[in-house]
Protein backbone atom coordinates (compact mmCIF):
# COMPACT_ATOMS: atom_id res chain seq x y z
CA UNK A 1 0.00 0.00 0.00
CA UNK A 2 1.12 3.55 -0.92
CA UNK A 3 1.22 5.99 1.51
CA UNK A 4 0.96 9.66 0.21
CA UNK A 5 3.62 11.71 2.75
CA UNK A 6 1.45 13.98 4.82
CA UNK A 7 0.50 17.46 3.98
CA UNK A 8 1.83 20.07 6.73
CA UNK A 9 -1.04 22.94 7.13
CA UNK A 10 1.31 26.55 7.24
CA UNK A 11 2.03 28.21 10.45
CA UNK A 12 -0.17 31.35 9.87
CA UNK A 13 1.42 32.41 12.59
CA UNK A 14 4.79 32.25 11.25
CA UNK A 15 3.91 33.91 8.14
CA UNK A 16 2.38 36.95 9.62
CA UNK A 17 5.64 37.58 11.73
CA UNK A 18 7.72 38.77 8.80
CA UNK A 19 5.47 41.63 7.06
CA UNK A 20 5.03 43.15 11.24
CA UNK A 21 8.78 42.81 11.51
CA UNK A 22 9.37 44.96 8.46
CA UNK A 23 6.52 47.46 9.51
CA UNK A 24 8.18 47.39 13.26
CA UNK A 25 11.34 48.28 11.43
CA UNK A 26 10.00 51.11 9.54
CA UNK A 27 8.13 52.84 12.28
CA UNK A 28 11.39 52.79 14.20
CA UNK A 29 12.99 54.60 11.49
CA UNK A 30 10.27 56.70 11.11
CA UNK A 31 10.74 57.94 15.05
CA UNK A 32 14.27 58.45 14.38
CA UNK A 33 14.11 60.28 11.36
CA UNK A 34 11.15 62.59 13.26
CA UNK A 35 13.16 62.84 16.12
CA UNK A 36 16.55 63.88 14.35
CA UNK A 37 14.42 66.54 12.29
CA UNK A 38 12.48 67.99 15.48
CA UNK A 39 16.07 68.20 17.39
CA UNK A 40 17.75 69.57 14.14
CA UNK A 41 15.05 72.31 14.38
CA UNK A 42 15.82 73.46 17.91
CA UNK A 43 19.12 73.52 17.47
CA UNK A 44 18.60 75.51 14.58
CA UNK A 45 15.86 77.64 16.13
CA UNK A 46 18.18 78.21 19.32
CA UNK A 47 21.21 79.28 17.63
CA UNK A 48 19.13 81.91 15.75
CA UNK A 49 18.16 83.08 18.80
CA UNK A 50 21.43 83.57 20.59
CA UNK A 51 22.64 85.16 17.22
CA UNK A 52 19.63 87.61 17.49
CA UNK A 53 20.81 88.13 21.55
CA UNK A 54 24.38 88.30 20.24
CA UNK A 55 24.13 91.00 17.56
CA UNK A 56 21.88 93.31 19.64
CA UNK A 57 24.43 93.38 22.54
CA UNK A 58 27.24 95.01 19.59
CA UNK A 59 27.67 98.99 18.84
CA UNK A 60 30.05 99.73 16.56
CA UNK A 61 30.62 103.39 16.58
CA UNK A 62 33.11 102.66 13.15
CA UNK A 63 33.01 106.02 10.74
CA UNK A 64 30.23 105.06 8.01
CA UNK A 65 28.85 106.46 4.66
CA UNK A 66 25.74 107.05 6.33
CA UNK A 67 23.77 106.72 9.45
CA UNK A 68 20.50 104.91 8.20
CA UNK A 69 17.67 104.91 10.87
CA UNK A 70 15.15 102.13 10.16
CA UNK A 71 11.37 103.76 10.12
CA UNK A 72 8.85 102.97 12.36
CA UNK A 73 5.04 104.40 13.36
CA UNK A 74 4.53 108.73 13.60
CA UNK A 75 1.64 110.17 14.25
CA UNK A 76 0.86 113.47 11.87
CA UNK A 77 4.45 113.66 11.80
CA UNK A 78 5.30 113.26 15.51
CA UNK A 79 7.41 109.84 15.69
CA UNK A 80 6.19 106.91 18.06
CA UNK A 81 8.34 105.61 20.90
CA UNK A 82 9.83 103.28 19.26
CA UNK A 83 10.99 105.88 16.36
CA UNK A 84 12.02 108.22 18.14
CA UNK A 85 14.31 106.26 20.49
CA UNK A 86 16.31 105.44 17.00
CA UNK A 87 16.11 109.17 16.03
CA UNK A 88 17.32 110.17 19.46
CA UNK A 89 20.44 107.29 18.68
CA UNK A 90 21.12 108.41 14.96
CA UNK A 91 21.36 112.18 15.82
CA UNK A 92 24.11 110.92 19.09
CA UNK A 93 26.07 109.04 16.04
CA UNK A 94 25.86 112.25 13.97
CA UNK A 95 26.91 114.64 17.15
CA UNK A 96 30.04 111.76 17.34
CA UNK A 97 31.33 112.05 14.23
CA UNK A 98 30.21 108.73 12.64
CA UNK A 99 28.72 110.01 9.13
CA UNK A 100 27.94 113.47 8.02
CA UNK A 101 25.13 111.68 6.65
CA UNK A 102 21.83 110.59 8.30
CA UNK A 103 19.30 108.69 5.97
CA UNK A 104 15.67 107.77 7.60
CA UNK A 105 13.68 105.60 5.48
CA UNK A 106 9.81 104.85 5.38
CA UNK A 107 6.58 105.56 3.41
CA UNK A 108 3.34 105.92 5.20
CA UNK A 109 -0.01 104.09 6.25
CA UNK A 110 -3.31 105.04 4.12
CA UNK A 111 -4.58 108.22 5.27
CA UNK A 112 -1.51 109.24 6.84
CA UNK A 113 -0.08 112.72 6.08
CA UNK A 114 3.50 112.08 6.49
CA UNK A 115 5.43 109.15 5.60
CA UNK A 116 7.94 107.89 8.13
CA UNK A 117 11.05 109.06 6.83
CA UNK A 118 9.52 112.58 6.18
CA UNK A 119 8.73 112.65 10.12
CA UNK A 120 12.28 111.43 10.96
CA UNK A 121 13.46 114.15 9.14
CA UNK A 122 11.71 116.75 10.60
CA UNK A 123 12.39 115.17 14.53
CA UNK A 124 16.45 115.42 13.71
CA UNK A 125 16.48 118.77 11.18
CA UNK A 126 14.24 120.25 14.75
CA UNK A 127 17.32 118.74 16.71
CA UNK A 128 19.56 120.91 14.94
CA UNK A 129 21.18 118.66 12.27
CA UNK A 130 21.04 120.71 8.85
CA UNK A 131 18.61 119.75 6.93
CA UNK A 132 20.93 118.94 4.15
CA UNK A 133 22.44 116.64 6.41
CA UNK A 134 19.60 114.42 6.30
CA UNK A 135 18.33 112.24 3.42
CA UNK A 136 14.29 111.12 3.50
CA UNK A 137 14.19 107.95 1.68
CA UNK A 138 9.92 108.49 1.54
CA UNK A 139 9.36 104.76 0.45
CA UNK A 140 9.27 101.16 2.46
CA UNK A 141 6.60 99.44 3.72
CA UNK A 142 8.26 96.62 5.74
CA UNK A 143 11.82 96.18 6.73
CA UNK A 144 13.03 94.84 3.45
CA UNK A 145 11.63 96.93 1.31
CA UNK A 146 12.93 99.92 3.38
CA UNK A 147 17.02 98.25 3.59
CA UNK A 148 16.32 98.02 -0.37
CA UNK A 149 14.97 101.64 -1.15
CA UNK A 150 18.25 102.52 1.19
CA UNK A 151 20.60 100.47 -0.86
CA UNK A 152 19.76 101.89 -4.38
CA UNK A 153 19.88 105.84 -2.61
CA UNK A 154 23.05 105.05 -1.17
CA UNK A 155 24.43 103.30 -4.60
CA UNK A 156 23.21 106.45 -6.68
CA UNK A 157 25.19 108.89 -4.72
CA UNK A 158 28.30 106.76 -4.76
CA UNK A 159 27.77 105.56 -0.87
CA UNK A 160 28.91 101.87 0.17
CA UNK A 161 29.01 101.61 4.19
CA UNK A 162 26.78 102.38 6.61
CA UNK A 163 26.37 101.81 10.16
CA UNK A 164 22.32 100.62 10.77
CA UNK A 165 20.11 102.27 13.80
CA UNK A 166 16.87 100.42 14.96
CA UNK A 167 15.79 98.17 17.97
CA UNK A 168 18.48 95.70 19.42
CA UNK A 169 16.88 92.67 18.21
CA UNK A 170 15.97 94.24 14.36
CA UNK A 171 19.80 94.25 14.32
CA UNK A 172 21.09 90.75 13.22
CA UNK A 173 18.32 90.87 10.16
CA UNK A 174 18.16 94.37 8.85
CA UNK A 175 22.44 93.83 8.81
CA UNK A 176 21.56 90.96 7.44
CA UNK A 177 19.64 92.20 4.44
CA UNK A 178 21.68 94.99 4.11
CA UNK A 179 24.58 93.09 3.06
CA UNK A 180 22.48 91.25 0.57
CA UNK A 181 21.46 93.96 -1.15
CA UNK A 182 25.03 95.18 -1.67
CA UNK A 183 26.04 97.29 1.59
CA UNK A 184 29.17 97.11 3.55
CA UNK A 185 26.77 97.39 6.82
CA UNK A 186 27.07 97.43 10.72
CA UNK A 187 24.55 98.08 13.46
CA UNK A 188 24.56 100.68 16.64
CA UNK A 189 20.70 99.78 17.59
CA UNK A 190 19.50 102.13 20.16
CA UNK A 191 19.48 101.67 24.51
CA UNK A 192 16.03 103.02 24.98
CA UNK A 193 12.25 103.02 23.82
CA UNK A 194 9.42 100.14 24.39
CA UNK A 195 11.18 97.54 22.99
CA UNK A 196 14.03 97.66 25.97
CA UNK A 197 11.88 98.34 28.92
CA UNK A 198 11.20 95.29 29.92
CA UNK A 199 12.00 91.75 30.29
CA UNK A 200 8.80 90.57 28.72
CA UNK A 201 9.35 93.13 25.69
CA UNK A 202 12.88 91.56 24.96
CA UNK A 203 12.13 88.01 25.20
CA UNK A 204 9.16 88.95 22.75
CA UNK A 205 11.34 90.62 20.25
CA UNK A 206 13.73 88.08 20.62
CA UNK A 207 11.23 85.37 19.98
CA UNK A 208 9.96 87.71 17.23
CA UNK A 209 13.31 88.78 15.77
CA UNK A 210 14.50 84.74 15.35
CA UNK A 211 10.93 83.58 13.30
CA UNK A 212 11.46 86.54 11.26
CA UNK A 213 15.15 85.81 10.34
CA UNK A 214 14.53 82.53 9.71
CA UNK A 215 11.48 83.48 7.62
CA UNK A 216 13.81 86.03 5.12
CA UNK A 217 16.73 83.36 4.71
CA UNK A 218 14.11 80.78 4.23
CA UNK A 219 11.79 82.50 1.51
CA UNK A 220 14.04 85.91 0.91
CA UNK A 221 10.81 87.78 1.88
CA UNK A 222 10.13 89.79 4.78
CA UNK A 223 8.32 88.88 7.73
CA UNK A 224 7.13 92.40 9.18
CA UNK A 225 3.58 91.58 9.38
CA UNK A 226 4.60 89.48 12.17
CA UNK A 227 2.98 90.62 15.38
CA UNK A 228 5.36 93.02 17.84
CA UNK A 229 4.56 93.96 20.66
CA UNK A 230 7.06 97.52 20.86
CA UNK A 231 4.95 98.48 17.26
CA UNK A 232 6.58 99.33 14.08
Amino acid sequence: MNWAPARTRPDSRTDSRAPRGIGAAILRWAGRLISGAVALGLVLLLGTAVRVWQVARIEDYTPADAIVVLGAAQYSGTPSSVFEARLYQAEQLYEQGVSDLVITVGGKQEGDLYTEAASGKMYLTDAGIPADAVLAVETGSDTLRSVEAVAAAMKERGLESAVLVSDPWHSLRTRTMARDAGLDAWTAPTRTGPAVYTRESQAHGIARETAALLWYQLTHFSADDFSYTAGR
